[in-house]
């Protein structure tokens, strides 16, 4: 399997979906953004981790086997290369928005789309931080 994200705060949205995507089979490769990626796709100010922080707090969860660092605005080359046979994103993405569909299922592999936690965002987070510091 293989999911992929920004991961810039950890939250437990992101672990309930880690753990939805390990349990559809043996191994879970996690795709991350690198910091110049995360920049490009949410704007100055972001990351507010670095990557290898943020990858290597992944590599210590249970429910992830191996964690990449892309550079790529999307993951598409990536998942490409890789291949998996299972392509895993949050309810949140509409199927056809999800990079890196045609190119698994091309392949013969299928992509789930896994529950998203109501209440947790990073966004949201970061800006509740703000808030509080103004």
């Amino acid at each position: 399997m293989f999911t992929n994200g920004c991961f810039d705060l950890l939250h437990p949205g992101h672990i309930q979906s880690l753990e939805r995507a390990r349990s559809l089979g043996d191994a879970l490769v996690v795709g991350v953004n690198s910091d110049r990626s995360v920049r490009e796709v949410k704007g100055a100010g972001r990351p507010l981790v670095s990557e290898t922080e943020r990858a290597e707090v992944l590599a210590a969860l249970e429910a992830v086997d191996w964690v990449v660092i892309f550079d790529d605005p999307t993951p598409r080359r990536l998942i490409a290369a890789v291949l998996p046979d299972i392509l895993v994103k949050g309810g949140d993405w509409g199927e056809d928005a999800i990079v890196g569909r045609e190119e698994v299922e091309a392949a013969g592999g299928k992509v789930v789309r896994v529950p998203v936690e109501p209440g947790y965002s990073t966004t949201d987070i970061i800006q509740r931080i703000r808030k509080q510091n103004q």
